[in-house]
């Protein structure tokens, strides 16, 4: 109809100058969405010169036209060229700035309005409160509140409403209180405004409190309450109470409610119910993208993430375009299934600039990556962002740990805070896993201290980190110390301690924590029950091992995993039940996998079982054809034998296949750095210094008695070159370095990725009677505390 009346008016010579007809059309206009038609109605007009043209009511109505219709810029520009302008122009057009996500060219336009003689009268303030609420805008909301105390103004309901939502979403929440409890009447919104505020600032609590006051006193709940008060639910975890707030949704008739229904969806999905978030989802009449988000972030909250990529492509068939909430959403399930390629896809296929500029999807990109192992093209883009904020760091920092690059992340968290980011409770429980594998006690020391600082030492998951990095780096009385002082211990922080204690060899300790545990009320999982088998077995505790196995059946209803079998494989075989383990391998229920027959082959080794060893390799090469430990345990059971042809042998066999054998590392902190040896190593610029150390202790253990154990070196070696080779393993080059740049009195700590030879073990024993110091070695498998010439082991690894 609009384009028809102006087709018309195009072509009449004398088009009526009538005001009311073109004020008509403007309205029309902008109920219709029809901005075209509207700039050609200006357009007319202006070119015709009427008289109305220049009036103060026809630019208002323009400019509401154009902002109704969506064209910002059109309507400044109607705004710029006025000559007079009055109260509704100056609020129609702060009005605009605010509700488009420009808070600060409204709060601009306030104070100019005031500049330029304009009085703000109430629908100015209902503005630009909410707009300084936008902005966290603080301290200008609060001058603009002393500025209006004399006016009489705030007696004014909507007024105080907006205050009231400024304070409590700027965090003065005691402030937002006072003044909502000076309000007489108050509405529907201004009980919202104080709801939602609460609920913003983390006080669920007090939010649903407040929603049962409105309820007592009256006043009806409408869908912008309900939107209000369902994300406290969803973050208490208030299933009960959200159901309650459901059904008095369903009453007022309001479930059709894109937003209402929407926040119903996050609020099952969060409170674990996303069976029933799903099926509120499939029956909302309409949904926008905010819908989708919320299921897709549901499903990924849950781990069910496989079901949130398929609902990401039925959003994108059925024609929602996602936005930067969704792909930051969507993106962790590819992180957690690995599923490099669909995120690649993802990434690929963001076409919005608007979109991939935002700092939560790039972070979510650089996290993706980084999880899926793709740490240089984590790296690339988090070196394009403009701007790291916390959450973009702590990606980049677990990126590093969680695929074992502990010295890279260790260095760029140093970057973080030498760039003035603080770490959150994230970063601390990212980075202090990665002093943990690395045994870099100072470091993680000095974290703790930045954690204290911080005081986020109450946070569940950064105290259950500190103690297992404690634990980790040997130190296993402060371990305890800090796990006695967390005031709440769930599963997880339990586990953690009882870990601890297995891997320190002190297993009476991690059995009595265990049962502490039981006591305590607090049920064992999967977890839980590999350690302690894990720890039975390093003690051989057979008996025990087979208890705790049968107990996850009875009486928790544990189902036994690939994980608790092997526990048990190598529970028996350690001890020497070989022909048992057998029998128990080919009864287990599940296939056994490699690392099933890697543990018996161990045992073999151990047991000098030549014949079942050969029959265990045997298997291991057409399961595993390219794994080195295979030939190498072979080869030592037949150098324990003496057989040295068909040790040759397996070594040339080695040669032939190109398989060559994991090389030993061990890591040391000196100097609040990480130093690395390997063995025979010569590049660390303390060499000679280390390898004259080597030399004065090996003279100093064979006085003492001490013999190399050379029985897996080749048999036509010199004995000379033999002990040489063994003088130069990567864990006594580590000690040496330790012996040299630390205390005399303090303990060395040192990691190594390999099981420790017996060599090694024996050699250590002696340094550490003859230096009279501790000495503790983490190997691949547990803790060796060695002291006065005896190991926490008791020689059982």
């Amino acid at each position: 109809m609009v384009k028809e009346v102006l087709d018309i008016l195009l072509v009449t010579h004398n088009p009526p100058e009538n005001f009311s007809t073109y004020l008509q059309l403007s309205q029309t206009c902008f109920l219709k969405n029809a901005l075209s038609q509207g700039k050609k109605m200006h357009s007319f007009i202006a070119h015709r010169r009427f008289a109305f043209a220049t009036s103060t009511i026809f630019h208002n109505k323009l400019i509401h036209m154009y902002v109704k219709s969506g064209s910002l810029e059109d309507a400044r520009k109607v705004f710029d060229h006025m000559k007079d302008r009055d109260t509704i122009s100056w609020n129609t057009i702060i009005a605009a700035y605010r509700r488009h996500g420009f808070p600060d060219e409204a709060v601009t336009l306030f104070h100019h309005m005031e500049e330029t003689g304009f009085q703000p009268d109430r629908f100015t303030f209902a503005s630009v409160f909410p707009a300084c609420a936008q902005m966290g805008a603080f301290e200008q909301g609060m001058n603009i509140h002393k500025g209006i105390k004399d006016r009489g103004i705030l007696a004014d309901d909507v007024v105080a409403t907006a205050l009231v939502d400024m304070y409590a979403k700027c965090g003065n929440i005691d402030k937002a209180r006072e003044l909502f409890d000076r309000i007489p009447q108050k509405d529907g919104f201004t009980w919202t405004a104080m709801i939602g505020g609460y609920a913003q600032n983390g006080l669920v609590e007090k939010a649903l409190e407040t929603f049962k006051q409105m309820q007592l006193i009256g006043v009806k709940p409408d869908s912008a309450t309900f939107a209000s008060i369902l994300p406290a639910c969803a973050k208490m975890k208030a299933l009960e109470e959200g159901m309650d707030i459901h059904q008095s949704i369903k009453d007022r008739g309001i479930l059709s409610d894109v937003v209402v229904a929407t926040a119903l969806v996050d609020m099952y999905a969060k409170c674990g119910r996303i069976d029933k978030a799903r099926e509120l989802f499939d029956k909302m009449p309409q949904r926008n993208v905010i819908s989708w988000n919320a299921m897709i972030a549901g499903y990924v909250q849950n781990g069910v993430v496989e079901k949130a990529l398929e609902i990401f492509k039925q959003m994108q068939l059925v024609g929602v375009k996602p936005n930067s909430t969704t792909i930051a959403s969507i993106l962790p399930a590819c992180a957690k299934m690995g599923a490099l390629e669909q995120g690649m896809d993802i990434h690929q296929n963001i076409k919005d600039e608007a979109v991939l500029s935002s700092p939560a999807v790039a972070t979510a990109l650089v996290d993706m990556y980084g999880k899926c192992g793709s740490l240089d093209k984590a790296r690339e883009l988090f070196d394009r962002m403009p701007e790291r904020d916390v959450f973009s760091w702590t990606a980049m920092v677990a990126g590093y740990a969680q695929n074992g690059f502990v010295e890279k992340a260790l260095e760029t968290f140093k970057q973080m805070r030498l760039a003035g980011v603080k770490p959150d409770s994230s970063t601390f429980a990212s980075i202090l896993p990665a002093c943990a594998k690395m045994g870099a006690l100072e470091q993680g020391m000095d974290i703790h201290q930045s954690i204290k600082d911080r005081e986020i030492l109450s946070d569940d998951t950064v105290a259950t980190a500190l103690v297992d990095m404690y634990a980790k780096c040997g130190s296993i009385d402060k371990a305890r110390e800090l796990f006695d002082e967390m005031p709440q211990k769930d599963v997880i922080s339990w586990t953690v301690m009882v870990t601890g204690y297995a891997q320190n060899g002190f297993v009476e300790k991690a059995l009595e924590t265990f049962k502490q545990m039981q006591l305590a009320g607090v049920k064992p999982n999967s977890t839980t029950f590999a350690c302690i088998l894990c720890a039975c077995s390093h003690a051989g505790l057979v008996d025990e091992g087979c208890t705790y196995f049968n107990q996850m059946s009875n009486p928790y209803c544990i189902t036994h995993t690939i994980d608790h079998y092997i526990c048990i494989v190598d529970v028996l075989a350690r001890a020497g039940y070989l022909e048992d383990t057998l029998n128990f391998i080919v009864k287990m229920p599940v296939k056994p996998v490699v690392i099933v027959w890697m543990c018996f082959l161990g045992a073999c080794r151990s047991h000098v079982n030549l014949g079942l060893g050969l029959f265990t390799a045997m298997l291991l090469f057409e399961m595993d054809p390219k794994n080195a430990a295979t030939y190498v345990l072979l080869s030592n059971i037949y150098a324990e034998v003496g057989r040295w042809a068909e040790v040759r042998m397996v070594r040339r066999l080695m040669r032939d296949r190109g398989i060559k054998k994991i090389p030993g590392c061990s890591w040391i902190e000196g100097q609040k750095m990480v130093h690395a040896f390997c063995a025979g190593d010569r590049s660390h610029p303390q060499t000679q210094e280390i390898y004259a150390k080597l030399e004065e202790l090996s003279w100093e253990m064979r006085v003492a008695g001490y013999f190399s154990d050379s029985r897996h070196l080749l048999n036509d070696v010199e004995e000379e070159e033999k002990d040489l080779f063994l003088c130069h393993h990567s864990e006594k080059l580590a000690i040496a370095f330790g012996l040299l740049n630390t205390f005399p009195g303090t303990s060395i700590r040192v990691v190594k990725n390999l099981r420790v030879c017996a060599d090694c073990h024996t050699a250590t024993k002696f340094i550490s009677r003859i230096v009279e110091r501790e000495i503790v070695v983490r190997d691949v498998n547990r803790f060796h505390h060695f002291k006065q010439g005896e190991c926490s082991c008791g020689d059982y690894w």
